[in-house]
């Protein structure tokens, strides 16, 4: 059963299709391009198992594998490819040297005639809907030069044309000089790229070059080759998901913090937690999260910095159950491995929970292991403007902490994102009557007034507790303030 002729072919790899807004205009050339070990193989491999499935004839052509060596690849990813006609071009036998008893032969030995004669023989005898032709780099070698390689490729395309087969030409890019000769015949050219970061593994992106008639999403789009395939994390744009969604106020059930934040927090906005390490931001936004279970709402929450069986604990202290919550899944908790994990692949998992799951409260914690995930701190802005944007414009309440550099005095943030958040708490030390204590302070807040004071607070058994303004000190952000009169407002010892 052959596929219509309008009809796109999609390539059966997730995310790629939606970069291409749609899949692949039947019955024209593509070209797949990138280095050894990019994953060319692995999506052509996707693209015709994605025919099969679809009751399409599919053809393989290899001038560079063996086919053990495609079958042992994919079977790696448990994949069975029959249904898909292996053709393993390898050179006529008339042209070995049997006295040197050679079992290699270099493609130069091998006449360009011949090769795209066998190729076109190999096609009229299957007579595919979709063919793979693995790789250019062969076929380079064999014409010599660049003038008889277009020849040929144009040849190809011609050939391919008239029998609307949807063709996608892999090429490994080993030719000395950058060779753009494919770009201007095909109709479509999607190059991958690997990275190599100075730690961690691997970090693999995607592009669409060209896409003639067709408005593809432009730009790099991060993705992985796991085990089943490769997985591409399309670019976030923010603008195309907005939904309708009533903006109320939330309550943290802290009538202080409520009054410091000028009633509670605006459903649909962002909330930066900045202060040095240790100050508690981890379970000031936790107490969001216990009101946003008390209201009945999903929750999600990504911990880039600390062990989840530690902040599970510490949570219990407090008297939320965050392990029995995960379990009724009203709760998903997710530890990122910054090292691990490209941003893309990050914003993809917020993703799924807010839109599978309908998660509501958003906890980032923190940025600054977001950040090591980034290779410039430009990329986290842009990403970070993108992500805040889309769950804002999902109805999602999103938590974001930053640890700060230092402890008292001037504080440095590793990177100013206090712009792109509605609401932006500063949590800070400071010095009073020989003990170190917490203050905190609302700095902005984009929907409306708020409370523009100082105060303590403290946590413990009991949750968070918030004190009276300091309105006896001088300096608490700078960490040693001075008493300058009245008595002082600080919060006492809770009797055990």
């Amino acid at each position: 059963m052959t596929a219509p002729a309008t009809e796109l072919a999609l390539t059966g790899v997730e995310g790629l299709d939606n970069i291409l807004a749609g899949g692949l205009t039947r019955g024209r050339v593509f070209l797949l391009e990138g280095s050894p070990g990019t994953g060319k193989t692995t999506i052509a491999s996707q693209f015709l198992m994605e025919g099969v499935a679809r009751g399409e004839r599919c053809l393989y052509v290899t001038l560079s594998e063996t086919e053990d060596e495609l079958r042992d690849s994919a079977a790696s990813h448990g994949w069975d490819l029959s249904g898909i006609d292996l053709f393993e071009l390898v050179p006529p036998e008339s042209l070995l040297d049997a006295d040197q008893q050679q079992s290699l032969l270099y493609s130069s030995d091998l006449e360009l005639g011949e090769t795209t004669r066998r190729i076109f023989e190999a096609f009229e005898r299957v007579k595919p809907d979709r063919i793979v032709l693995d790789s250019l780099s062969e076929i380079r070698l064999l014409a010599q030069s660049s003038l008889r390689y277009r020849r040929q490729i144009l040849a190809l395309k011609h050939f391919f044309s008239t029998q609307n087969a949807t063709v996608l030409m892999l090429d490994d890019l080993t030719a000395e000089a950058a060779d753009k000769t494919v770009h201007s015949v095909a109709h479509g050219v999607i190059m991958l790229e690997e990275l190599a970061p100075n730690y961690g593994p691997e970090r693999r992106r995607c592009r669409v070059i060209k896409y003639r008639g067709r408005r593809f999403r432009g730009g790099y789009h991060d993705f992985v080759i796991a085990p089943g395939g490769v997985r591409v994390f399309p670019r976030l744009v923010s603008s195309e998901h907005r939904t309708g969604y009533s903006r109320t106020m939330l309550s943290s059930t802290v009538p202080e913090l409520d009054s410091l934040l000028g009633g509670g927090v605006d459903r649909g906005s962002s909330v930066l937690v900045l202060g040095p390490a240790g100050t508690g931001k981890s379970l000031l936004v936790l107490t969001f999260v216990k009101a946003a279970m008390a209201r009945g709402e999903t929750a999600a929450l990504f911990i880039f910095d600390e062990e989840i069986s530690m902040l599970f604990s510490r949570a219990l202290a407090l008297g939320i159950d965050m392990a029995g919550l995960v379990k009724e899944k009203r709760l998903f908790v997710e530890q990122v491995d910054a090292a691990e994990m490209s941003p893309g692949e990050f914003s993809e998992r917020v993703r799924n929970c807010v839109e599978q799951h309908a998660a509501r409260t958003i906890i980032i914690d923190s940025l600054n292991g977001y950040q090591a995930a980034m290779p410039e701190e430009n990329a986290l802005i842009l990403h970070m403007h993108e992500l805040l944007q889309y769950l804002n414009r999902q109805g999602a309440t999103t938590f974001v902490t930053v640890a700060q550099h230092g402890l008292v005095g001037d504080m440095k943030t590793p990177v100013d994102v206090t712009y792109l958040a509605d609401t932006v708490v500063l949590l800070r030390y400071f010095e009073a009557a020989g003990r170190v204590r917490r203050a905190i302070s609302v700095i902005k807040r984009r929907a409306g007034a708020h409370e523009d004071t100082i105060r303590e607070f403290r946590i413990g058994s009991d949750g968070i507790r918030l004190g009276e303004p300091l309105v006896g000190f001088q300096g608490v952000l700078r960490g040693v303030p001075d008493f300058t009169a009245g008595a002082p407002q600080l919060l006492a010892d809770v009797p055990k």
